[in-house]
Order: structure tokens, then C-alpha cells, then sequence
């Protein structure tokens, strides 16, 4: 029986070749996102289903979580760098909505989301949630809350292992082809992150999706509460 599968921010970069790689696996693969276009092509061009979800939005979580009879695997991969404002403001307020909005993308979506669909796993699910190397390197408002996604995970993965659930991080270093940086990532910078890993290269969103793919497979079943740094070796640990 094929699984279900739901990937948040599933209508770009790491999410989509997350949702690609279980689509090819034919599982049934739920994609996310806020924008319905994209959500509509991504859903055709991969062969899975398609949902315009704010996941910040609870009331969204809900109505997600009501289209799901089970679910097997949940991915969060919703979020990213918070897209810089058009003018500069400073002050507190400008300050606030800056963490507030790093929060809600990177945090809080994936929070609600498995929360709303926390009754709805089958035994021997996985839950998977993209992290980033941020978190170990002045990140900012958006490390902090990757940070806080990887302690969030620890607890969770207590929570839910009652139920047969596994609940890890994938924390991905510098990734080339999606558009993290808006655009604003120069070529000396784009270097600088390729020539601090031991590989030498960037990372590609399929070495990420490889990883997500694994930690919900059979051979995963004892890992939990975890956070595995996917980054060629430019943040290691002991």
C-alpha cells in the first residue's frame, strides 16, 4: 500500500525535490504552498496532490489536516530567509516584525502543522523537518529560529514516539538552485560558502532529499530526536 505523504513548501527548491523524491517512490505525496499557481504547476508537473496552505495560519493547519484519512510521512519544509523589506526602518517595530516573520516561516509552520495532523499518523511514521546550518553561525533572527526548530524537534520526538513516530532535523548547509538569497547572493560570497566545506562544491537540493528520504525509510527506525547536519563539512561535529 503506497504511503501519504505531505510536504510543506513543497512547490520549490528543497521541498519539491523532497516531493519528487517520494512521488518517484509512488507514494501519495501532498505538496504546500501559499501561492496557488505554483502550488497548481508543481502539482502537475510532479503527479501529486496540490494545497494552498499559509501553515502560520491555523486555521489552514486545520483545513490541511481534515484532507489527510492517515499520514505516513510529514516533511516541513516550509520557510526560508524572510525576504528583506523595500525600504529601510529602523526602530523596534521594524525590529519585531523582522523576528516575528522569521518565526512564523521557519518555526511556528511547522509547529502548527504537525500539531493539526498529530492524530493522523500511522505507526512507523517519520517526521522530518528542514533545518540549517544557520543555526550554529550568526544566522540572526532566521538562524534563531532554526535553532529553535532543532529544540523544538528533541521534544517532540518524545512526544510523538508512543505512537511509533520517528522526528528528526535535517539542518542543510549552502544549497545551490533555489532561491534562498532572493537573488542577493554574490559570486565572491558563493565562493567564500563553497571553499568552507571539505568537499569543495555546494550542496544540491538532492543530497538534502536523499537524506529526508532516508530517515523516513525502514532503516531510519532508530533515529529520532536528532538533527543531522547535511553541508559537505563546512559545520562538523563529534
Amino acid at each position: 500500500m503506497p504511503r501519504t505523504v505531505l510536504v510543506t513548501g513543497g512547490t520549490s527548491g528543497i521541498g519539491r525535490a523532497v516531493a519528487a523524491a517520494f512521488a518517484a517512490d509512488r507514494a501519495e505525496v501532498f505538496v504546500t504552498g501559499r501561492t496557488p499557481d505554483t502550488v497548481e504547476r508543481t502539482a502537475r508537473d510532479l503527479g501529486v496532490h496540490g494545497v494552498v496552505c499559509d501553515a502560520a495560519d491555523p486555521r489552514q493547519a486545520e483545513a490541511l489536516a481534515a484532507r489527510l484519512d492517515g499520514l505516513d510521512v510529514l516533511v516541513n519544509a516550509a520557510g526560508g530567509l524572510a525576504r528583506p523589506g523595500t525600504e529601510a526602518e529602523p526602530g523596534l517595530d521594524a525590529l519585531l516584525a523582522q523576528w516575528r516573520e522569521n518565526l512564523a516561516q521557519n518555526l511556528l509552520t511547522a509547529v502548527l502543522t504537525t500539531a493539526s495532523v498529530r492524530d493522523k499518523f500511522t505507526a512507523g511514521g517519520s517526521v522530518v523537518s528542514i533545518g540549517s546550518i544557520g543555526a550554529e553561525r550568526r544566522g540572526g533572527a532566521y538562524g534563531a529560529a532554526k535553532a529553535a526548530l532543532a529544540a523544538w524537534n528533541a521534544s517532540l520526538s518524545a512526544e510523538l514516539a508512543p505512537q511509533g513516530v520517528t522526528c528528526n532535523v535535517v539542518a542543510a548547509g549552502y544549497v545551490a538552485g533555489t532561491n534562498f538569497f532572493h537573488g542577493g547572493l554574490s559570486a565572491e560570497r558563493e565562493r567564500a560558502l563553497v571553499e568552507e566545506t571539505h568537499v569543495k562544491r555546494p550542496g544540491t537540493v538532492e543530497d538534502i532529499a536523499r537524506t529526508v528520504h532516508f530517515l523516513a525509510s525502514p532503516g531510519a527506525r532508530h533515529i529520532t530526536g536528532q538533527t543531522m547536519h547535511v553541508n559537505g563539512g563546512a559545520f562538523t561535529t563529534r
